[in-house]
């Protein structure tokens, strides 16, 4: 059991690093050659003002018409990414790691902050797969690979609560919380999780055609 912890807290996290920043800058230097090859056009119109009126207005709760539309979504999506972000960022242990390896630390949150934190991503995770089982327009555009996604982005979240609480089995809980959190930042630049690289880009360009082109708002 040592000996697999060792591997997965040591080179494995190597691996799983490089690959996750090679593969999001092997996307994005993909992304602006075919731009460069296909679509010149695009960066003709292309616009800070507009780009940033657009991204403003989409990370803004409720900024957009389709947000004040579904108010449960909006508070629901909101709150998983927050939690998604900063609850892994500014947890106790994983700055220690960090401080222990490379001397780099920042302020944590409190354990019971994060706690709560992990819990919503945990919640909002089931409530995504509940609406792509009973919501018959997302259950039509829903594939298998979504629910691998969810079950990719839960499981770090449902192992390190687990572990933290030192639950029954939590040595192994610990593993797999290492190990799964491995296997999500391998996943972000080759599936759907790379709209984290991508949506700045994707909502400077419909803010920057909207805004420039069609002298419209794009929200």
């Amino acid at each position: 059991m040592h000996s697999i912890y060792n591997f997965v807290s040591g080179p494995l996290v190597w691996v799983a690093f490089i690959i996750f920043i090679v593969g999001c800058l092997f996307r994005l230097i993909r992304m602006i050659w075919m731009t460069y090859q296909k679509e010149q056009f695009i960066f003709s119109y292309m616009s800070l003002k507009y780009s940033l009126r657009s991204i403003l207005h989409w990370i803004t709760p409720f900024g957009t018409v389709n947000m004040r539309k579904h108010p449960v979504m909006t508070l629901v999506t909101f709150a998983f990414h927050i939690c998604l972000f900063i609850a892994p960022i500014f947890l106790l242990s994983h700055i220690i790691l960090l401080d222990e390896s490379w001397e780099l630390s920042w302020a944590a949150l409190p354990d019971q902050v994060a706690d709560i934190m992990a819990l919503i991503v945990i919640a909002a995770c089931l409530f995504f797969l509940v609406r792509r089982i009973i919501s018959p327009e997302v259950k039509f555009v829903t594939s298998a690979s979504d629910y691998g996604i969810l079950a990719i982005v839960v499981v770090p979240f449902i192992t390190g609560f687990y572990a933290y609480h030192q639950l029954p089995g939590y040595p192994i809980a610990l593993i797999l919380h290492i190990l799964s959190g491995e296997i999500m930042l391998i996943a972000v630049p080759f599936t759907r999780l790379s709209h984290m690289i991508f949506s700045i880009f994707t909502r400077s360009y419909m803010g920057s055609e909207f805004g420039g082109v069609r002298h419209a708002r794009d929200w």
